[in-house]
């Protein structure tokens, strides 16, 4: 099973309301244990090159699935969408033994 990073995009003027953290505190938990982080909500932002317009990065979460497909089918459920908001996925891969070797090849390991 991969692990999907999940970023919240809230409109231009997004506010929560009242309910937002309960709806959000559902949608988390009906996403089980396919929850690996479940992230933090972000507030001030700022972001370089291309970007989607109209919309700040408000959060994120890591989440398991077994597929594209069946992580946006998990997206589908994300409170942001009844905002106005987007969801934006990718699949993350592991690079730390690359990363390691390539410290050690350099000499730049300082542990």
């Amino acid at each position: 099973m991969s692990t999907y990073l999940f970023t919240f995009r809230p409109p231009a003027g997004y506010a929560p309301s009242a309910d937002s953290f309960g709806a959000w505190a559902s949608w988390q938990i009906e996403l089980g244990a396919r929850l690996k982080d479940r992230g933090n909500p972000g507030f001030a932002a700022a972001s370089l090159g291309a970007s989607a317009a109209d919309t700040t990065l408000g959060g994120y979460s890591l989440i398991r699935a077994g597929s594209l497909d069946a992580a946006v089918a998990l997206a589908r459920g994300c409170p942001m969408l009844t905002h106005g908001g987007a969801v934006e996925l990718c699949e993350l891969t592991s690079h730390d033994e690359r990363f390691d070797h390539w410290l050690d090849t350099t000499g730049t390991r300082h542990d």
